[in-house]
């Protein structure tokens, strides 16, 4: 599987580290923007796909239009598939950070709900138990608050500059835990995408218009089973 094989460790981690940091007013504005209230989502009588996730949700560096998700969303109307699209992607986050405000996006109704988070524990070295507690805790809050939800994990894979028993940990860990779950797990978000240079932006991590249409075909190619 080629992932990144192109570039530096020590590059990918700078450059997603500086790419991906936001200041508090815009992770608040998107968080505002997400999380509509019950009455009027029930409203809306649309069965809701949330993806909550970091930059690569978030679609840093593109059109909000060009991100994945929003690419998702017009694959579902083009198929007159009545789903509502919701991007919870904060650029900079963590799953610790996540953990942490799910909560919060948790206060409007969820029928399949994307977790895309990780990448930047990798890149920055967590140890990989925090991680794996992160996105479990994660994934239980979600069944606690809507058991009928079904849960979709996105694996990511992170270049060896923490070590390649590491790296390779670090990859087995969605595997893993979709097992352990017993949900849907997306491979790599990035097939076809990480370490191809005319895919990525210029700091070599973060997709470019073209490369969010590669990385939303891997998601349908899972979401479609599961809706």
């Amino acid at each position: 599987m080629r992932f990144f094989s192109n570039f530096a460790g020590t590059l990918c981690l700078i450059a997603l580290l500086a790419g991906c940091s936001e200041n508090k007013t815009t992770e608040t504005t998107q968080q505002e923007s997400v999380a509509p209230s019950e009455t009027a989502t029930a409203a809306r009588g649309e069965p809701t796909i949330l993806f909550f996730g970091n930059s690569l949700t978030a679609g840093y560096g593109v059109e909000p239009s060009e991100a994945f998700p929003a690419l998702v969303q017009d694959k579902l109307d083009s198929l007159g598939l009545s789903y509502k699209v919701v991007n919870a992607g904060v650029s900079g986050e963590t799953t610790s950070g996540g953990n942490s405000r799910i909560d919060w996006v948790l206060r409007q109704p969820v029928d399949v709900f994307v977790l895309e988070l990780g990448g930047n524990d990798g890149l920055r070295g967590i140890p990989l138990t925090e991680t794996r507690q992160n996105l479990q805790a994660i994934m239980d809050k979600v069944k606690a608050k809507y058991p009928a939800a079904k849960i979709i994990l996105a694996g990511m894979q992170i270049p060896p500059s923490m070590g390649r028993t590491y790296a390779t940990e670090f990859r087995d860990l969605y595997t893993e835990l979709a097992e352990e779950n017993d949900v849907t797990l997306i491979p790599f978000l990035l097939e076809g995408v990480g370490g191809i240079r005319d895919l990525n932006q210029a700091d070599g991590i973060h997709p470019t218009p073209e490369g969010h249409r590669i990385v939303a075909g891997n998601v349908w190619e899972v979401l479609a089973n599961e809706l």
